[in-house]
């Protein structure tokens, strides 16, 4: 079946209209018409190349919500009708360790949503910035928010579970003070999760001006990380920082926050390496410094359900499919509150 999208022919052209094709449904295949796809700042790394191994041509887009048109004989959890989401990836070898406890995204041969070998044409994924797609049932998910509220759900199928995770991993919740760095598309997420989980939460930002922001996203503090003196009021009182930027920079001045034993977890992945950290700021309060991808496909339901009990969904912009190229020129500015989404039915 051959249906519209918008995706890049090479890194150094925009992205533009074009036609791509998708398997028909297989005996455990869901395929979903896609409503709304959220616009991740992997997606600008990918298609244009800042990332190595990019597959042209490229489709982005993995925060995809939508609604099943059809399913294989052999689906059983999902039917036509149902809102359903698909996030990072759509297959993984479904036998190792990380596969059989639920944790896909760790899987050597996982399968992301787009720029990952596939038997499909033309030969490797092509993500959510198009009118449908079609993937196997154990990788869908059972969206329960309300259909006026699916735009704004799709961004929880990156940004959401990318600070769930690690959250829930180190244990954030009552007693313990979470510090989260950067107030993007990520980040305010991870205010939102780490508040709701009952949590200290303490946003830190560049810009003095997101105060009022981070405080109405769910902050208790908010720390411009710039001033000197209120990063020094914060020394050794954090059990757990999300660093979420994805830009290089100096992870020292967050390392020295962490208690004893704390940890700093990044789940922002810039395009060049940060900074070599201090040893001495971690051997000698036995602190961390960690990583976090994603989360695997159980976490990800438990998420989008954590986040249907709780109210939780993006604070969004929408935008026409072809819109994306000043969008991704604004996302490299910090000039969306907070993720971009676009509305698919605009591709046609």
């Amino acid at each position: 079946m051959t249906v519209k999208a918008y995706g890049a022919h090479a890194a150094d052209r925009p992205l533009e209209s074009m036609d791509i094709a998708r398997r028909p449904p297989g005996a455990h295949d869901v395929q979903i018409d896609i409503a709304f796809c959220g616009v991740c700042h992997s997606d600008l790394h990918t298609v244009r190349g800042e990332w190595a191994g990019t597959v042209f041509p490229c489709v982005p887009g993995h925060e995809i919500v939508g609604r099943v048109s059809a399913v294989g004989h052999h689906v059983s959890h999902h039917k036509v009708g149902d809102l359903v989401g698909v996030g990072c990836l759509v297959d993984s070898c479904r036998h190792c360790a990380d596969c059989e406890e639920g944790l896909e995204n760790y899987c050597d041969n996982m399968t992301g949503t787009y720029n990952f070998p596939t038997a499909d044409a033309p030969g490797h994924t092509l993500g959510g910035y198009a009118e449908q797609i079609v993937v196997h049932e154990r990788y869908v998910l059972r969206v329960r928010h309300p259909e006026a509220q699916l735009a704004a759900v799709a961004p929880l199928l990156c940004a959401g579970i990318t600070t769930y995770s690690p959250l829930r991993h180190w244990h954030a919740g009552p007693g313990r003070k979470i510090g989260i760095v950067g107030i993007g598309g990520l980040g305010h997420m991870g205010i939102k999760l780490a508040r709701a989980m009952g949590a200290h939460v303490v946003a830190f930002t560049t810009s003095a001006s997101k105060r009022g922001d981070a405080e109405a996203l769910g902050a208790h503090e908010v720390v411009v990380s710039t001033d000197a003196a209120a990063m020094a009021a914060q020394a050794n009182s954090l059990d757990l920082i999300i660093n979420t930027v994805a830009a290089p920079h100096d992870l020292d001045a967050f390392t020295s926050l962490l208690k004893r034993d704390g940890t700093m977890t990044l789940v922002g992945v810039p395009a060049l390496p940060h900074p070599s950290p201090a040893v001495f700021n971690l051997v000698g309060k036995r602190r961390s410094i960690a990583g976090s991808m994603i989360g695997g496909i159980p976490e990800t339901q438990e998420m989008l359900d954590f986040c249907f009990e709780h109210g939780i969904v993006a604070d969004i912009e929408m935008i026409r499919a072809d819109e994306i190229n000043d969008a991704y020129e604004r996302m490299l500015k910090g000039d969306v509150k907070y993720r971009f989404v676009i509305d698919n039915a605009t591709l046609a």
